[in-house]
């Protein structure tokens, strides 16, 4: 078997061993680590190490060195994962709520797996579908009229509508676990709004919880029951019997479901099941009963005196006669005094003095459900507002419909003053319930996929469902039926229970076990609801309601929730319930909808939305019509949801724990100026509100002009992230000296800025070292929270001819950067980098090797914010070792990309074991041999200063010499498609802008015979240097890995990958070798961005 690590010198010398080439390095300051356990692809799992900031800092286990093939990366494994072990872990992260860990015989948490019709469409369904529908629909449709019943009900499904795009937007900006809407609005608006909002969230839903009990009441006393289960007395229609029959028996009724929610959430969640069957089953029969009575039906005959409605008045009775109809005769009629003595049965019309009304029209027997053939649609277009009181009349003769102050008698009237701003409040809570699939959110297999299509496939069935049903109901029924909001007129039957087939019990049966069944799912998410609020910790005076009982309920903030219920209940009235309800769901909408436009207006690079279809005039308009509507159906409740949030608000904030939960409200601080500065956080931000700060590291010319600016360019292009930027360089001299030469250096700084674009400023520092003024600079740039977390520095070209500078400095730098935690983008050949004015298309390939926070996979996604990238399409390559699952791993890649919301292209490429090429081997000599004819010239000043001319004469003879490409072996040549070449003996460096390699056939005393006539030292031949093992192995990864590169992404407008590590070991030979290294990693590509990570998670799945 052939030893991957035995290699021959080009003069046939057996060079060492594969123990030894294994060995680590001599300089090395670590030993040797077993192999650590498998995570599925042999290799090991990242580790996520929570900090107090609520941050994650990047940790490996010691033991991760064990990738040959990337040797290259050898320290970086030692502190951040490879990816080949991170993706599984990063991929898979659950989403659910963990159990305690004082908690060893918990079982884990499993979920539902639900997908969208049974996770979000049916649950939408139901919550939306409510009492409203059932027991206020027709009279709404009556009083409005069609065309402004139809823009009631469009306006407040557009409210809802729009905020579900704004809320499927949230939902799918990352992974939403179990805790659903609250969870998603405290985590994007911060957990003062968070809070209030959530507090708002949590009485609506209660108080929608007595809204369906008051509901459940009406339906069973006036349409079921009616009189003997009254317990004031016989006259349900009086409204202090009505009302005082609702409070009493909604307190019972919710003494029970208290108790049911209690004793058995299972019942609850089962009978959840047969409410959905009702409501769905109500509905069919309706829309079917309304075809099946195209030509109307005689089920609910209305008797008229005149043009005005009368109410529990049967057809046979419906007639002016004093003894085929005694009980109307005398409602309206006196005896005469002279007829007294006579039975009733034996009197005449004459012997009566009636009622003016009465005596002067007479009583008529129609039908309320004519159907749709005959054309009532006519006569209910327009609006019938009229005053309370008022009788329910089709004429609009003032003198027909007002009764003059008269008693009524059972005569129907209007019982409350409508309009429609007040119709609109009332309806309201019809649409309400959007956020029923959010709430399940743990349960579901794929959140992002599933809410959006669930909630608005669910609204659009429920609005298309009103908006039919306000055509429907006013084509068939008649206006003075619909006008009678308790059926009165057909003896306290649902008038759309009349419609429905095939009988009208079916509907009120159905309604009254779908409204009870609303009602438990209130009470049952109410509580745990406010639960998660205590438990979060931001309101200190509701942390007894997180305790949970022995059976995980939250027993305290039930009973808490019943409390507040009864409040509600003891109101008593649906349509005065019904707009308080709306106010506090209208807050919660409203705040979603600006939760959605600021984070869309801030662009912060965590807004990776999955769902595409939302803008951020859309989220607007949904906060203005929620206020519009708020302040339409009621100011005074309005300014009272508005009082208690900006209470809870206040509250949080002075008094509430302290939570950073990486909200986007605070990206807003970004760009305010003084009072924005002085809020933001001194320290590191949280992974979603990371953005990179830029300093760009300039270097000026003799005339102080900015060498590259393409540097700025760069950032420019990378605004996207709304961060600030820093231009600086570093002027070497004596400060006192030197103030006009900085003023001039920060001048031609600010021009470069100003016309690249640049959002930022410039800045100077003056010292003797560069390095150190750099170092400086990298330690105190930026104010507080506007501190500098990503460097921008430039490859230097010249490297090899001003070893000393270029070099040292380049390397000094990479090491400030990693001391400092900062991100570091290291762009080589960046003048071939495009304009702010050019459009590039083509693919933007990222290879990626080391997990170093996500900051390769934000990199590309906010350049193609801009438009010069915008056509670019992202690849994404990463490696895989033999001992890896390349399969598992492109699965587990293309799964966190999905929940990063970044589309890209994914490949793994696999690296397998191969011998170190004759070529990787003769080149690690050549690095070494320079390194050791460098070290001897640095030996004392006077060898240096007689070096000087030899070193001119080498530059020179190396930069005539052949191109790299002849050195390669057969192999590598087959591989990237060249001819083949012999192998030469020797090979020399160039001194050319790319810093490319050149070969040259020769003895191995060339450099010995330009070296001796200056120098009494004679230097090693090649033949006498063993290169390091480490070297070697660091070189075959390079190489190795320049191939793939290569061979992948030769036609790529942009390579973004890892930035090794530097040399752990401060040297000028280690440091020379390491920029060698990454010479060779790079070479044939014609735009490189290296970069390497702070170490902290800068990218996140989560909302």
């Amino acid at each position: 078997m052939i030893d991957r690590f035995h290699v021959t010198s080009p003069t046939g010398d057996r060079r060492t061993d594969r123990t030894q080439l294994i060995a680590e390095d001599d300089h090395a300051d670590h030993h040797p680590a077993q192999v650590p356990q498998g995570n599925g692809y042999g290799s090991v799992a990242v580790s996520l190490v929570d900090q107090p900031d609520g941050d994650q800092l990047l940790k490996t286990p010691d033991s991760a060195v064990g990738h040959s093939n990337l040797f290259l990366y050898h320290d970086e494994f030692k502190e951040r994962p490879a990816i080949a072990g991170a993706i599984s872990s990063i991929a898979n992260y659950s989403s659910t709520i963990q159990q305690t860990p004082g908690d060893p015989d918990a079982k884990p948490v499993e979920k539902a797996n639900l997908g969208t019709l049974m996770g979000v469409y049916l649950p939408c369904i139901q919550n939306i579908f409510g009492v409203i529908l059932f027991i206020r629909m027709t009279w709404i449709v009556g009083t409005c009229g069609v065309v402004e019943g139809f823009l009631v009900v469009f306006c407040c499904c557009c409210v809802t509508m729009l905020t579900a795009i704004s809320m499927s937007a949230i939902a799918t900006n990352g992974v939403v676990p179990a805790g659903g809407s609250y969870f998603m609005i405290s985590r994007a608006l911060g957990p003062e709004f968070g809070g209030a909002v959530g507090i708002l969230f949590y009485i609506g839903t209660t108080f929608a919880g007595a809204m369906y009990i008051i509901g459940a009441v009406e339906i069973s006393l006036t349409y079921l029951f009616g009189p003997p289960m009254s317990l004031f007395g016989p006259d349900i229609n009086d409204d202090f019997v009505k009302f005082n029959n609702y409070r009493v028996y909604g307190t019972m009724l919710l003494i029970v479901m208290g108790l049911i929610v209690f004793l058995g959430v299972k019942f609850v969640n089962k009978f959840a099941g047969v409410a959905l069957f009702c409501v769905i089953g109500s509905i069919i029969s309706i829309f079917v009963g309304v075809f099946v009575n195209f030509g109307g039906n005689t089920k609910a005959p209305i008797c008229m005196l005149g043009s005005r409605l009368l109410s529990q008045v049967t057809e046979e009775y419906c007639i002016k006669d004093p003894v085929e109809s005694p009980d109307i005769w005398n409602m309206y009629c006196e005896r005469l005094s002279n007829f007294t003595d006579l039975h009733m049965n034996d009197t005449t019309p004459e012997m009566y003095k009636c009622d003016e009304y009465f005596q002067d029209n007479e009583l008529n027997i129609t039908q309320g459900i004519v159907g749709m053939k005959s054309g009532v649609i006519k006569k209910n277009l327009w609006n019938k507002y009229y005053d309370a009181g008022t009788a329910i009349s089709n004429s609009t003769v003032e003198s027909e419909y007002n009764l003059g102050g008269k008693p009524p008698k059972n005569q129907i009237t209007v019982d409350i003053f409508a309009s429609f701003t007040i119709i609109v409040g009332i309806f309201f809570p019809s649409v309400t319930g959007i956020m029923a699939g959010s709430n399940r959110s743990g349960d579901l297999a794929d959140p992002q996929a599933s809410i959006p299509v669930g909630t608005i496939c669910a609204i659009l069935t429920t609005s298309i469902t009103y908006l039919a049903s306000v055509i429907l109901f006013a084509a068939t029924v008649d206006p003075l039926l619909l006008r009678d909001k308790f059926g009165q007129s057909i003896g306290g039957s649902l008038v759309i229970g009349n419609v429905a087939w095939p009988h009208p019990k079916v509907i009120e049966i159905g309604s009254l076990l779908s409204t009870i069944g609303a009602g438990l799912q209130s009470l049952t998410g109410a509580p745990r609801l406010l639960q998660s609020i205590a438990k979060d910790g931001i309101i200190p005076f509701l942390e007894p309601m997180g305790v949970v009982s022995s059976r995980n309920e939250p027993v305290r903030a039930l009973a808490l929730t019943i409390g507040i219920c009864q409040i509600a209940v003891l109101i008593g009235n649906v349509d005065a319930i019904a707009p308080l309800l709306s106010m506090f769901f209208l807050m919660c909408y409203g705040f979603v909808n600006l939760a959605c436009a600021l984070q869309t207006l801030l662009r912060t690079p965590n807004w990776r939305p999955r769902f595409k279809y939302y803008h951020w005039s859309l989220s607007l308009l949904g906060v203005v019509m929620c206020l519009g509507v708020m302040f339409m159906s009621s100011w005074y409740f309005a300014l009272l949801a508005m009082f208690i949030a900006g209470l809870v608000y206040k509250y949080i904030e002075y008094r509430g724990a302290e939570k950073e939960w990486g909200d986007g409200i605070r990206g807003l601080a970004l760009s305010a100026a003084r009072f924005s500065l002085l809020r933001l956080e001194d320290g590191p931000p949280h992974t979603k509100n990371w953005r990179p700060q830029i300093l760009i590291l300039s270097k000026l010319d003799d005339k102080l002009n900015v060498k590259h600016k393409r540097l700025f360019t760069l950032a420019s292009q990378l605004k996207a992230g709304k961060g600030l930027t820093i231009g600086c360089t570093v002027v070497q001299g004596e400060f006192g000296k030197m103030y006009g030469e900085s003023q001039a250096a920060r001048l031609s700084l600010k021009q470069v800025i100003e016309s690249e674009q640049v959002k930022g400023f410039p800045e100077v520092v003056v010292n003797q070292s560069i390095s150190q003024g750099i170092c400086h600079m990298i330690q105190t740039s930026g104010l507080g929270g506007m501190k500098p977390n990503t460097v921008i520095v430039g490859w230097p070209n010249s490297w090899r001819k001003k070893e000393e500078d270029g070099t040292q400095v380049f390397v000094n730098t990479i090491r400030d950067a990693a001391s400092g935690k900062m991100a570091l983008l290291v762009p080589k050949g960046i003048q071939r980098f495009p304009d702010t004015g050019d459009s590039v298309k083509g693919n933007i390939d990222i290879w990626w090797i080391v997990h170093d926070g996500g900051l390769l996979m934000l990199l590309p996604f906010l350049l193609k914010q801009h438009r010069t990238w915008r056509k670019c399409r992202l690849r994404i390559f990463t490696v895989a070792q033999v001992e890896d699952n390349s399969i598992q791993m492109k699965k587990d890649l293309k799964t966190f990309l999905y929940q990063l919301r970044i589309d890209a292209d994914v490949e793994v490429v696999e690296m397998h074991d191969s011998d170190v090429s004759a070529y990787t081997y003769e080149r690690t000599l050549i690095m070494e041999q320079r390194n050791e004819m460098l070290h001897e010239m640095r030996v004392s000043k006077k060898s240096r200063s007689k070096m000087d001319g030899v070193a001119t004469t080498l530059v020179e003879e190396f930069s005539q010499s052949a191109t790299v490409d002849s050195l390669l072996d057969s192999s590598r040549h087959q591989d990237l498609g060249i001819p083949t070449q012999k192998s030469p003996s020797k090979v020399k460096f160039s001194e050319e802008l790319n810093g490319d390699v050149d070969g040259e056939g020769g003895s191995s005393n060339v450099v010995e015979n330009h070296v001796k006539p200056n120098v009494k030292r004679e230097h090693k031949s090649m033949d006498s240097i063993t290169p390091e093992n480490a070297n070697v192995r660091r070189m075959h990864t390079a190489v190795k890995l320049n191939e793939a590169i290569v061979a992948k992404s030769h036609d790529a407008k942009l390579v973004i990958l890892n930035l090794p590590g530097p040399p752990k070991v401060v040297g000028k030979d280690k440091d020379c070798s390491y920029m060698e290294f990454l010479e060779v990693l790079t070479e044939g590509l014609e735009r490189v961005l290296m970069v390497r990570g702070g170490g902290r998670e800068v990218i996140t799945i989560y909302s």
